[in-house]
């Protein structure tokens, strides 16, 4: 029997369908120059606090946490910072108006003063709520893109698997377990996730690549997996991006060099976990090694990571209020300078003239 459709049923489903968003591509809108780096400050310096953080083995925060002394990079919550940050010249073929970048690599991963000769990881997270005092919303389109320099092969820590990876912290809300005595049932609750581009290297060959190769994998797909979307041909520079449409999807993008990135450099589009983004606070950067006191991460570089908004209005306000803050402060701080050096010349006079 032929199925019969009501029109007026039709188009209230379509009306009723959630929007689906365009792509954004990262470099789209406003750049927040507040938050992100371009590693040009002659002074750049992070300043460690050791023993690292490790909550996420151990739930041990070993706080205070570190910090780059301009306040744009922090160490993790959930994991210590690299062990080796060091400003360099950018390496040939970076940015042009580029004359330094950030060359990071660790080697004590994992909780401190534990070598579990397993594969851990540091992070290195670019500092936004701490410094602008809010998270992004989707509705906002946030973007952010960083250019990465990989090394030659000889130069790769020589194991198959995760070397670096470039994420988001994102949060949505979803079904939780109660938690607490004698707590039972499941209630409605904030959930974070991490989704992003990971770099897999071949020290040995595989079904897909030779030895001495390397692919792009995202986390993830609709279950939180990790799926590989594309070989890298060549190492040297790389331009990442990841964006976030108002409807909640993660886009991924990648592209060789240091140009602008392009719709065509789409890698895929996805809601990792299900999850439609919420809030996002940051983006932030793994680097993995075998955690066995030895040896050291794959160095990687890099250079002038950006955060962009499609709707900055509101954030923008947060910088307004920000800059004006430290400008104050500023001000103050060289008055009481110059008060001090007044005071200093007087009581150096005085002294003379008593003589």
């Amino acid at each position: 029997m032929k199925a019969f459709v009501c029109p007026q049923l039709l188009l209230m489903l379509t009306l009723t369908a959630a929007p689906v968003f365009a792509q954004v591509v990262p470099g789209t809108g406003t750049k927040i120059d507040y938050v992100g780096d371009d590693f040009e400050e002659p002074a750049w310096e992070f300043v460690h606090n050791m023993p690292k953080g490790s909550h996420e083995n151990n739930e041990r925060r070993n706080g205070p946490s570190g910090y780059s002394k301009n306040r744009r990079f922090i160490e993790g919550p959930e994991r210590g910072q690299p062990d080796h940050m060091q400003i360099i010249p950018t390496p040939a073929g970076g940015l042009p108006h580029s004359k330094n970048a950030l060359w990071v690599s660790t080697l004590h991963s994992g909780i401190p003063g534990q070598n579990t000769r397993t594969v851990e990881q540091d992070d290195l997270i670019v500092s936004c709520p701490s410094r602008l005092g809010t998270s992004f919303r989707p509705s906002e389109s946030p973007n952010c893109m960083v250019r990465i320099y990989f090394p030659e092969v000889d130069r790769w820590e020589k194991r198959n698997g995760p070397h670096f990876g470039f994420r988001l912290g994102c949060s949505t809300t979803a079904e939780q377990e109660r938690e607490g005595f004698l707590a039972f049932g499941t209630e409605m609750g904030p959930e974070p996730y991490w989704p992003g581009i990971w770099v897999h290297y071949r020290h040995t060959a595989d079904q897909r690549g030779p030895a001495g190769s390397a692919y792009l994998a995202v986390r993830g797909d609709n279950r939180g997996r990790d799926f590989r979307v594309a070989e890298m041909e060549q190492f040297g520079w790389w331009t990442f991006g990841i964006s976030v449409t108002p409807d909640g999807r993660i886009h991924y993008y990648a592209s060789p060099g240091v140009d602008p990135l392009t719709p065509q450099d789409l890698l895929t589009s996805q809601t990792p976990y299900g999850f439609s983004a919420e809030r996002i606070t940051s983006f932030f950067f793994n680097f993995c090694n075998v955690n066995d006191g030895r040896t050291w991460s794959t160095p990687v570089v890099i250079d002038d990571p950006e955060m962009y908004l499609v709707n900055a209005s509101r954030v923008m306000q947060f910088v307004q209020r920000k800059e004006a803050a430290e400008a104050k402060r500023q001000a103050y701080a060289k008055r009481r300078a110059e008060m001090m050096a007044e005071r200093n010349a007087r009581s150096q006079n005085n002294s003379r003239s008593s003589r």
